[in-house]
């Protein structure tokens, strides 16, 4: 099993209020969640009117799916157009029989 995680910042130029911002962080991570169904949240700078940090998690049997889909999410929230991405980071977990954790 392969547990793969991304991390999104992004920039949210023009946005002056916090509800503003949570508007577009909840449309962006609604779309993505119905769109590729994995996990998704806001997972930092929750206070920052201009900025946000989302984070999403893909469970796979298969390395090469899980980062495709990653790479899949990420292209797709640049392209959403609601927010600047501008810093992404990725990483993949292998359990169980292929190394990692252990029961």
């Amino acid at each position: 099993m392969v547990v793969g995680v991304c991390q999104i910042s992004l920039s949210l130029p023009g946005v002056n209020s916090l509800k503003a911002k949570r508007s577009i962080v909840r449309r962006v991570l609604d779309r993505t969640v119905n769109r590729f169904n994995v996990a998704a949240a806001e997972i930092g700078q929750q206070d920052a009117h201009r900025t946000a940090v989302l984070g999403f998690a893909v469970v796979s049997g298969d390395r090469r799916h899980a980062n495709s889909m990653l790479d899949s999410i990420a292209s797709f929230v640049e392209g959403a157009g609601e927010a600047v991405v501008v810093d992404r980071s990725t990483e993949l977990l292998s359990v169980g029989e292929l190394g990692g954790w252990v029961d």
